[in-house]
C-alpha cells in the first residue's frame, strides 16, 4: 500500500477541496501588441485592446447588441439555393456550407435586424466574418436585398457594417451577380429618401468593396480596419513600387477623402445616434411595428 497516494492525498483533497476546472479562454492575446487581456475586460471594452487600442474582430449577433437599444428583432431571411454549381474542391461546398451554418446558428454570412439607436428607428445588416469569410454569394445578395425593402417598408434608414473577403468563388459567376443586385438594392434606399450608412469593419475587400460598400451615403471605419479590392502584396507586384505605410488601412483612407470617420466602436452608436439626429431631425419616434410579412423578394440568380 501506497500511504501517499491512498491515504495522504485523499485527506489533502478532502480538507482543500477537489480540484476545480478552470476554463483555457479566460485570456486572449491580442493580435496587435500580444499582450493578453482578461476576457472580462476584453467583453466590458467591446473586444478592444486596453493595451494598444486595437479593434478585435466581434461577430455579427456581437454588433447587433452593441449598436441597437435592447428589443431589436432579428429578421428572417429568404434562403438561396444552396451549391447551386455543385462545387467541389478540397471538400464540397455543399458540406462547408453546412458546417458553417452549424457553427454560428446562420443561414448565411449576413444577420439583418430591425430596432432602435437610442431611440431611433434603423435597420441594421451586419456582416460575420467567421461565416466562410463573410464572403458574398446568393444568400448574402438576398439579405441584403430584403434589409433595403424592409427600410424602405419602414421609411428607416439601413446601416450595413461589412467584414467580408468579397465573393464566393463557390458560387462562381452567381456571386459576381450579387455585386449589380446590392447596388440596386442601395439605390432603392435612395431613391425613397432614406440614408444609408455603411460602416466598414476589418477586413472590407473583394466585391463587396467594389459594390455597395463604397456607396453610402456616409462612409465610416473603425480604427485600423483594413479596407481595400485586391490585397497590397497583389498590388505591389502590378505597380512594382512599394506601396505607403498604412496603405488600405481606414486612417489612410481618411486621410485621402475616402472615408468619412474613422470612430472607435466604444463611440460607434452614440455617434451613428447623432447623424441620423442630423439626417432625420424629425423622425424620433416610438419603434415602429414589424409587418406580418416583406414584399416577395426576387428570385436569387442560380445556375
Amino acid at each position: 500500500m501506497n500511504w501517499i497516494s491512498d491515504w495522504a492525498l485523499p485527506k489533502i483533497q478532502t480538507l482543500f477541496g477537489a480540484k476545480r476546472d478552470v476554463p483555457d479562454n479566460l485570456w486572449h492575446k491580442c493580435p496587435s501588441c500580444e499582450q493578453m487581456v482578461f476576457h472580462q475586460d476584453l467583453e466590458r471594452g467591446l473586444h478592444v485592446c486596453p493595451h494598444c487600442g486595437h479593434h478585435m474582430r466581434i461577430s455579427a449577433t456581437k454588433r447587433l447588441e452593441v449598436t441597437l437599444d435592447p428589443g431589436w428583432q432579428k429578421i428572417e431571411l429568404p434562403r438561396a439555393p444552396a451549391d447551386p454549381l455543385r462545387f467541389r474542391d478540397s471538400r464540397r461546398y455543399a458540406d462547408r456550407l453546412r458546417e458553417a451554418q452549424g457553427a454560428h446558428a446562420m443561414d448565411d454570412a449576413v444577420v439583418v435586424a430591425h430596432g432602435m439607436i437610442e431611440g431611433r428607428s434603423a435597420v441594421v445588416a451586419a456582416f460575420e466574418f467567421a461565416f466562410m469569410a463573410g464572403s458574398m454569394g446568393a444568400g448574402v445578395g438576398e439579405a441584403l436585398v430584403t434589409a433595403a425593402r424592409l427600410a424602405v417598408l419602414q421609411d428607416a434608414p439601413l446601416i450595413v457594417f461589412t467584414a467580408s473577403g468579397g465573393a464566393r468563388m463557390q458560387e462562381g459567376a452567381i456571386s459576381l451577380m450579387q455585386m449589380p443586385r446590392t447596388v440596386i438594392a442601395t439605390r432603392m434606399v435612395k431613391e425613397a429618401g432614406l440614408p444609408f450608412i455603411v460602416v466598414l469593419c476589418d477586413p472590407t475587400t473583394g466585391g463587396v468593396t467594389a459594390s455597395f460598400a463604397m456607396l453610402g451615403d456616409l462612409q465610416i471605419a473603425e480604427p485600423g480596419a483594413m479596407i481595400g479590392f485586391a490585397g497590397a502584396r497583389v498590388i505591389e507586384q502590378t505597380v512594382r513600387e512599394k506601396l505607403p505605410e498604412g496603405f488600405q488601412r481606414a486612417e489612410y483612407l481618411l486621410e485621402h477623402g475616402i472615408l468619412d470617420m474613422v470612430v472607435k466602436r466604444g463611440e460607434m452608436r452614440a455617434t451613428l445616434a447623432r447623424l441620423l439626429g442630423f439626417l432625420r431631425p424629425d423622425r424620433r419616434a416610438a419603434e415602429p411595428d414589424l409587418p406580418d410579412s416583406l414584399p416577395a423578394p426576387e428570385p436569387a440568380a442560380a445556375g
